[in-house]
């Protein structure tokens, strides 16, 4: 069952998804269409989720936060209810006030961030299911309005967990989430082309060695691994979906010199480009 909600202005747009025999997207090939921001929630068993052609385990009642430019497709596609909308719907980063407690779970410190629902939040997703289901089907002229205030719901619902999952603390003082999740979008915006520190600690206004402290008490990750792990997604993705070199890619993400990038990417994860690059080749469908 696919529903969609489209606005007033013919942009902005919101899908909801369940029961689907297939629920995919190549970031690559879909660069002309709608780019969505998606939130995927397994109502089934587990079971495997493939994203950017790395697989991941996706526990049953798990949500999981899809970025825009992320591919994936999903082993049990019928088990999935998949909420899809892009920022002409409802903006992460610059709508409103709550954005500031919402952003995190699609630029918080890890780009798959899965988020396991006790009884409690399963009984409240399986309302708000329920509603959403009821509001797409409406013919009201306020039906614009309901679906983003159910999809804000949906989005806090799924903060708040995240950030006493993987921050350790639902109650964070907004300061310190803040300066985390600011953080993340400034790595989300510049990482192709700053790969120190020093360069976002200073558009926080922060020194490098207070933003290392602060993550240290405050998040699973130190700042310097929130780089480098977004540099190495980002490459292992040009990877498998472009025909790129190993030099074009290397520029690609703020390298001068080719063989630093080499050193960079064996070093993080025990392959050299090349040897990427030969894996992808045997798969020429990507």
């Amino acid at each position: 069952m696919k529903h969609e909600f489209i606005n007033k202005d013919g942009i902005g747009s919101l899908i909801m998804q369940y029961g689907e025999p297939s629920i995919s997207k190549n970031y690559f090939q879909d660069q002309t269409h709608k780019r969505y921001y998606s939130i995927a929630w397994n109502t089934g068993n587990d079971q495997i989720i493939r994203i950017d052609e790395v697989s991941y385990r996706f526990e049953s009642n798990a949500v999981l936060p899809i970025m825009l430019n992320q591919s994936f497709d999903f082993e049990h596609a019928e088990s999935i209810v998949m909420w899809r909308f892009n920022r002409e719907f409802y903006c992460v980063l610059t709508q409103d006030p709550v954005v500031s407690c919402v952003g995190f779970i699609f630029y918080g410190p890890s780009p798959t961030m899965f988020v396991n629902l006790d009884e409690e939040h399963l009984i409240r997703l399986e309302g708000l299911l329920a509603i959403f289901r009821e509001e797409f089907d409406s013919k009201e002229d306020v039906k614009d309005d309901m679906l983003r205030m159910l999809l804000v719901r949906l989005i806090i619902i799924i903060t708040r967990l995240a950030k006493r999952q993987h921050l350790g603390n639902e109650d964070l003082p907004d300061d310190k989430y803040n300066l985390i999740r600011q953080f993340c979008v400034f790595v989300e915006k510049h990482f192709r082309q700053e790969h120190q520190l020093a360069f976002y600690a200073n558009l926080l206004n922060k020194s490098p060695k207070t933003i290392s402290n602060h993550f240290s008490l405050y998040s699973k990750k130190k700042p310097t691994q929130i780089i480098q792990d977004r540099i190495i997604l980002e490459a292992r993705r040009l990877f498998y979906y472009t025909d790129k070199s190993v030099k074009e890619i290397a520029f690609d993400l703020g390298f001068e010199d080719v063989g630093h990038f080499s050193k960079f990417f064996k070093k993080a994860t025990n392959h050299n480009p090349s040897e990427i690059k030969k894996i992808t080749r045997l798969f020429p469908d990507k």
